[in-house]
């Protein structure tokens, strides 16, 4: 299925397709599509006129850009030293088995849901802390956050 880009399009035209604007519409382009795919990508080339090597080294240099479809909700654990020391890991174990991620997968099947590990949170007080579409949760553990998880589900299954 070939992805709808007249939004990233709309984007591009907006920064006045001035290369010297290349991280801001790349960051625009992805809070849209929440990645950026191989066709916006060469999209983006193509309106600058500038190589797709030269747009690529820019999405894979910073960490903040994801070239992975990611789910309509997305989990970060922090794994910075206070998290983990107070036991993030087995919280990011049991999120994943729940989710049913193997390897590397990041992304539920059904795309529900995305899980990450982060450095670090900045709210080490808090330990073991998560987020969940940004908003962090404190003091957490394996069945809390699986909780969350299936409150989520619910108020979707509600609407």
């Amino acid at each position: 299925m070939k992805q709808d880009l007249s939004r990233a399009s709309e984007i591009i035209e907006r920064y006045d397709c001035a290369e010297h604007n290349l991280i801001a519409i790349m960051q625009e382009i992805q809070t849209e599509y929440k990645y950026l795919s191989e066709a916006a990508l060469l999209l983006i080339a193509e309106k600058l006129g500038i190589s797709a090597a030269r747009v690529y080294s820019v999405a894979t240099f910073y960490e903040n850009f994801s070239l992975e479809a990611k789910g309509k909700h997305i989990i970060k654990i922090c794994d910075g030293t206070a998290c983990h020391v107070r036991k993030s890991q087995p919280i990011y174990d049991a999120i994943h088995q729940y989710l049913g991620l193997t390897g590397k997968k990041k992304t539920s099947d059904d795309g529900a849901f995305t899980l990450e590990t982060v450095a670090c949170l900045g709210a080490c007080g808090l330990a073991p802390v998560m987020t969940l579409d940004g908003e962090v949760h404190a003091k957490m553990d394996p069945d809390s956050a699986l909780a969350l998880l299936e409150q989520v589900r619910r108020e979707e299954d509600a609407q």
